[in-house]
C-alpha cells in the first residue's frame, strides 16, 4: 500500500515507466476539481451533470462507476472542504498499447508486491476492476477491429476480431458498414472482449444466436507468467474454455477477442408501460404475473425483454424481435393487452419496426435510461423456466414482496437453451440453460447518501430479497456480473459445477496468484482487509 515503507519511490515508478512506454499515469481522482485547493466550479458542475454517464468515467483510468464500491471517495456531490482521497481508486495505471507492456507490468506488479487489476471501461458494480493501492492494466485503448472471414475445424464464417478496448457501439457501427451484427450488449459502452462476454454476456439477440460467450472462436491473452497466449478450440483449450463464461479479471489479461458475426435483419421493438390503481393493487400484479407467463412464447420467437417492476408501474423496454414483422409483434402481445383490458388497466404501447438491428438498438436500446449509471444495491437470481411453468403464483408473491418493499424488479427475459445455441463448448453457467428470465434486483442510492443507510439496504438485499428469489427454486443460480456483491454461496452461484476446473485452470495459467478480482475464480485465496489491503488467506 503506498503507506507502506517498501512503497516504490517516485524514482522507482519513473523507472517503470521508462520500460512501459512513458504510459503510467499516476491517478487523480476524476472529481478533484471539486475539491480545495483544486476547486473549479465550472468543472465540477460539468462532472455534476455527467456524472451519470458512463463516457465519462469509461475516459477515465481510475475512476468507479458504482457508489458501493466507491465509497464516497472523492464524490463530486460532497462539500468542497471535504476530504478528496483515492480510496478504493487504484493509484496507478498503465495505458497499455501492447502485450510486451502488460507483461512487463505484471512483472513490476509481482516484483514490488503491488496489488494488480485488470480493467477497460470500469463498467463494472462488482468491484473487480479497482482496488486501493492498485497497479491497473488499462486496455481501454486497444482498439482495433477486423472483420474476416474465419476458418477452422469448429466454424467457417464470418467474423470480427476486437481488441480489449473496444466498445459495444463501436463494433455495432463497425459491422453495420458490412451490413453484419454480434451479439453484445445493451448498453453501448460497455467492452464485449472484457467481463462482459467472459461473465456469459446476455443480449437483445440472445434468443436468436445465444450469450456472448456462445460465439466466442478465440482469445489473445497475456497469462500470469507473461506469456501472450493464444487461446481456441484446438490451442490452449482448457484456456478457450475458462475464459468464455468463467468470469474474468483471473486467468490472464484479454487482448483481443474473435467472435461470429451474423448477417443483420429488420427488426422490431415494443415498448409498452402501465400503472397500478393505488387503491388496488391486485390487478396490476395479475397482469404482472400474466406477463411472466407469456415469457415462453415471446422469446421461444427469437424475441428478448427487458421490464422493469416497481411497485406501482411496469415498464416494457423494449422488447426486441429480431427479423420478425410488426403483426408478429402483435400477435405475441395482444393476450397481454386483451387481459390489461379485461382487468380495467390503461396501458400505452408503442411498436416500431427498423430496417437494421442497429437501427433499432439506436432507436430503443442505447437511449434506454437503464443504461446510466445507476447507483444503488443490487441483487441477482436466474428464474428457471420450471418456475414459470409450475408455479407462476409463487414468482409473482415473491415480486410483490420485494416491491411492495421498496426495491426494483428488473427481469430480462430470453431463452439461450441449447436448443437456441446447439452445442456449445464453454464454462458458462449451466443454469443459463434452462432460465427463463435473468432478474435484476435494485435500490436507489441518492447521492452523497448516508453510507449507514445504503449499508442496511445493502444487507437487506442479501439477507431478504435475493433469498426470496432463491426460495422459488433449488438452483442457486444467477449472472455473475449483474448480482449481490455480497452473495454468500458465490461459487455456487456464478460458478456452479464448473467451478473446480475453473480453478484448476487458473492455477496452471497464473500460479503465483498475480490476478485478484472480487467473486472471481481462485478469489478465495486472498483476504481483503477493510483499506482494501489484500493479504494471503491461512489455509485451514
Amino acid at each position: 500500500m503506498p503507506s507502506d515503507p517498501c512503497w516504490p519511490t517516485t524514482s522507482e515508478w519513473s523507472q517503470f515507466n521508462s520500460t512501459v512506454g512513458g504510459r503510467l499515469i499516476k491517478t487523480v481522482p476524476l472529481a478533484a476539481p471539486c475539491f480545495d485547493p483544486n476547486y473549479n466550479a465550472t468543472e465540477c458542475q460539468y462532472l455534476r451533470d455527467e456524472w451519470t454517464q458512463p463516457a465519462l468515467h469509461d475516459a477515465s483510468s481510475s475512476s468507479i462507476m458504482a457508489a458501493a464500491v466507491a465509497n464516497e471517495s472523492c464524490d463530486p456531490f460532497a462539500a468542497a472542504t471535504g476530504t478528496c482521497d483515492l480510496g478504493n481508486m487504484v493509484s496507478y495505471a498503465v495505458n497499455v498499447s501492447s502485450p510486451a507492456e502488460i507483461a512487463q507490468t505484471i512483472a513490476y506488479a509481482a516484483e514490488k508486491n503491488i496489488r494488480l487489476v485488470i480493467r477497460n471501461t470500469g463498467h463494472d458494480y462488482m468491484g473487480k476492476s479497482t482496488g486501493a493501492g492498485g497497479l491497473s492494466i488499462w486496455t481501454h485503448h486497444l482498439k482495433n477491429i477486423t472483420v474476416h472471414e474465419y476458418s477452422s475445424s469448429h466454424y467457417t464464417g464470418p467474423a470480427v476480431t476486437i481488441g480489449a478496448g473496444v466498445q459495444g457501439e463501436e463494433v455495432y457501427a463497425a459491422l453495420h458498414k458490412s451490413n453484419l451484427v454480434v451479439v453484445g450488449g445493451e448498453c453501448a459502452t460497455v467492452g464485449p472482449a472484457g467481463g462482459y462476454t467472459q461473465g456469459g454476456g446476455h443480449s437483445a439477440l440472445s434468443s436468436r444466436y445465444g450469450l456472448a460467450a456462445d460465439q466466442t472462436l478465440e482469445w489473445e491473452v497475456v497469462d500470469g507468467q507473461g506469456r501472450q497466449l493464444r487461446a481456441s478450440p484446438t490451442e490452449n483449450p482448457d484456456l478457450y474454455w475458462a475464459l468464455s463464461g468463467g468470469g474474468g479479471g483471473t486467468y490472464g489479461v484479454v487482448t483481443s477477442m474473435t467472435v461470429k458475426v451474423f448477417p443483420d435483419f429488420p427488426t422490431v421493438g415494443v415498448v409498452l408501460e402501465f400503472a397500478a390503481d393505488a387503491s388496488d393493487q391486485d390487478p396490476f400484479y395479475q397482469a404482472v404475473e400474466y406477463y411472466h407467463s407469456l415469457v415462453p412464447s415471446i422469446t421461444a420467437a427469437g424475441g428478448m425483454a427487458i421490464a422493469r417492476v416497481m411497485n406501482a408501474s411496469f415498464l416494457l423496454t423494449p422488447l426486441t424481435l429480431p427479423n420478425a414483422s410488426l403483426q408478429r409483434a402483435l400477435d405475441l402481445l395482444s393476450p397481454l393487452t386483451a387481459k390489461l383490458d379485461s382487468l380495467n388497466i390503461t396501458y400505452a404501447m408503442n411498436l416500431t419496426h427498423s430496417p437494421s438491428y442497429v437501427d433499432h438498438y439506436n432507436t430503443l436500446i442505447e437511449p434506454n435510461p437503464t443504461q446510466l449509471v445507476e447507483n444503488g444495491q443490487y441483487g441477482g437470481k436466474l428464474i428457471p423456466l420450471e418456475v414459470i411453468e409450475k408455479s407462476n403464483a409463487n414468482l409473482t408473491a415473491a415480486v410483490r414482496s420485494i416491491t411492495q418493499d421498496g426495491a426494483v424488479f428488473v427481469s430480462i427475459a430470453l431463452n439461450v437453451s441449447a436448443a437456441v445455441t446447439g452445442p456449445t463448448n464453454n464454462s458458462v453457467l449451466p443454469s443459463w440453460r434452462t432460465a427463463a428470465m435473468d432478474v435484476i434486483l435494485s435500490t436507489s442510492w441518492p447521492e452523497h447518501a448516508n453510507l449507514g443507510k445504503m449499508k442496511q439496504l445493502a444487507d437487506q438485499m442479501t439477507q431478504k430479497w435475493v433469498p426470496t428469489l432463491e426460495a422459488l427454486t433449488s438452483d442457486p443460480g444467477c449472472y455473475m456480473n449483474e448480482a449481490d456483491p455480497q452473495q454468500p454461496n458465490w461459487k455456487e452461484a456464478f460458478y456452479g459445477p464448473n467451478y473446480n476446473r475453473l480453478l484448476a485452470i487458473k492455477k496452471q495459467y497464473d500460479p503465483q496468484d498475480s490476478f485478484y478480482a472480487w467473486t472471481a475464480v481462485g478469489s478465495d485465496n486472498w483476504v481483503q482487509e477493510a483499506d482494501g489491503r489484500l493479504c494471503r488467506a491461512i489455509s485451514s
